[in-house]
C-alpha cells in the first residue's frame, strides 16, 4: 500500500484522481459482493481489504463545513454570477464518466454541456438514470466519494420534487464547496398541471405521476427524442425541436385525457385508450435507448404492466383479449408488428435485436393491433 498512499497523496494529479477513482469502485463492488456471499471462504479477508481501502481512502484533511451567513441584499446577485462563471469542479468527474467504455455502449458518444457545475451536477445524474440500475449505483458511490474531497458532501434533503403516487429519492444534491440539487418523487406535490388532474387513488394515479415525470423531464433534459407514430412515423426525432416537442406533449397530453374519459366506457374502448397511452409513454426514449434495467427502463415498464388489470377487466366483460410485449431478436417478432424503425448504431443493446418495444402488439377478439419497434441492425456498419 505504500506506493498506493505515496500517489494519493500528490495534488493536482490526473493520476491520482484515476486511482482514487478506481479504488472507490472497487471497494464499492467489494461491499456489494459481501452482501450476496456471506458464506464465502474468503470472506474475512475480502473484509480487512474493505478496511485497508476505508483507511488508504480517507481524505487527508477533514474541514468543518459550516452554513453560510445569508448574503446582504447588495452581495446576493454575486455569489451566483461567480458559481455560474468559475471554473467547473466536476469537470473531472464528468470526464471519467466519458472515459468509461461499460459505460459508453449505453449512452454513445456523449458529450456535457452545462457550463457550471450545477447543471453539470444534474446533467451527470440524469445520464446514469439511463443505464443498468447496478453500473448507476457504484459510479454515484465513486461520484460522491470523488465529490467528498472536493468538500462538496451529499444532500439528500435539497432535492426538486415531482409529482408522483409515491415517494421515492432519485438522487441526491449537493452542499459545501458545490451547492446542487438533487431529484425526488413525492405524493406530497401536484402532479403536472397539464395534466388537469387531482390525486384520485388508484392505478390512475400511477399513470398521471408517470405521464407527468415524463413532462418534467422533456423540460429539462435535451437528450430525449420521440418516435411517436402518430406524430412522425418515419424516424426518431429530437425534442430539442420546438415544433416535434409541441406535437408530441400535444399527442401525450391528448392520449392521457382519452385514458380518463373511458376509464367507466366499455372495456374494449378503455383497452384500447390505455394501449394508446402506453404507446406514447414509450415512445420518448434515448439514443441509444434505455436499458430495461435503468431507472428510465424500470418507469416505463411499471406504466406497461397496469395493462394487465385493463385486460383482465376486458376479459370479465367476454371479450377475448392478447397482449404481447415484443423483445428479443427481430426476425423472430416482426410479424407482429408493424412501421418498425431500424437503428443504425453499433452501441446499445445487441446486433439484430429490439432495442426499445413502442408498443404491444394486441388482439381483442378478431381484431388485431400490430406492436412497433426500434431494433439495432444486425450488420454493422
Amino acid at each position: 500500500m505504500q506506493h498506493l498512499s505515496k500517489l494519493l497523496e500528490i495534488e493536482d494529479s490526473q493520476l491520482a484522481w484515476v486511482l482514487r477513482l478506481g479504488l472507490h469502485g472497487l471497494r464499492t463492488q467489494l461491499q456489494e459482493a459481501l452482501k450476496e456471499a456471506k458464506t464465502d471462504s474468503g470472506q474475512s479477508s475480502c473484509q480487512e481489504l474493505v478496511r485497508e481501502l476505508d483507511q488508504l481512502l480517507q481524505p487527508q484533511k477533514l474541514e468543518v463545513i459550516t452554513p453560510p451567513t445569508p448574503p446582504t441584499w447588495e452581495e446576493v446577485f454575486e455569489p451566483i454570477h461567480l458559481e455560474l462563471s468559475g471554473e467547473q469542479k466536476l469537470k473531472h468527474i464528468a470526464d471519467a464518466l466519458l472515459a468509461d467504455q461499460e459505460l459508453l455502449q449505453h449512452i454513445g458518444a456523449y458529450k456535457f454541456h452545462s457550463n457550471n457545475d450545477v447543471d453539470l451536477w444534474n446533467e451527470i445524474q440524469r445520464l446514469l438514470l439511463r443505464v443498468p440500475e447496478k453500473l448507476a449505483h457504484t459510479w454515484r458511490e465513486c461520484i460522491l466519494a470523488e465529490a467528498s474531497q472536493l468538500g462538496a458532501l451529499e444532500d439528500k434533503l435539497a432535492v426538486q420534487q415531482f409529482g408522483f403516487s409515491r415517494n421515492e429519492h432519485v438522487y441526491s444534491g449537493l452542499q459545501g464547496s458545490v451547492y446542487a440539487t438533487g431529484l425526488c418523487l413525492s405524493d406530497q406535490v401536484g402532479f403536472d398541471p397539464r395534466l388537469q388532474v387531482e390525486t384520485r387513488g388508484g392505478e390512475l394515479d400511477l399513470l398521471a405521476g408517470i405521464v407527468s415525470v415524463c413532462l418534467k423531464f422533456i423540460d429539462i433534459d435535451t437528450c430525449l427524442h420521440h418516435a411517436l407514430k402518430s406524430v412522425d412515423r418515419f424516424g426518431v426525432r429530437s425534442l430539442n425541436s420546438e415544433s416535434e416537442k409541441s406535437k408530441y406533449v400535444t399527442a401525450l397530453l391528448d392520449r392521457f385525457q382519452r385514458v380518463l374519459i373511458t376509464t367507466d366506457a366499455d372495456p374494449a374502448i378503455a383497452l384500447r385508450a390505455r394501449l394508446d397511452l402506453d404507446e406514447a409513454i414509450h415512445s420518448l426514449v434515448y439514443l441509444p435507448p434505455c436499458d430495461r434495467f435503468s431507472w428510465w427502463g424500470k418507469l416505463q415498464q411499471e406504466a406497461r404492466r397496469t395493462l394487465d388489470s385493463v385486460v383482465e377487466k376486458a376479459r370479465d366483460a367476454g371479450y377475448q383479449v392478447q397482449i404481447r410485449p415484443l423483445w428479443g431478436t427481430y426476425a423472430d417478432i416482426y410479424t407482429w408488428s408493424k412501421d418498425d424503425l431500424q437503428l443504425n448504431i453499433d452501441i446499445g443493446g445487441v446486433p439484430g435485436e429490439v432495442s426499445a418495444c413502442l408498443r404491444v402488439c394486441a388482439k381483442i377478439n378478431d381484431e388485431v393491433i400490430p406492436g412497433r419497434v426500434l431494433f439495432r441492425s444486425s450488420s454493422e456498419a
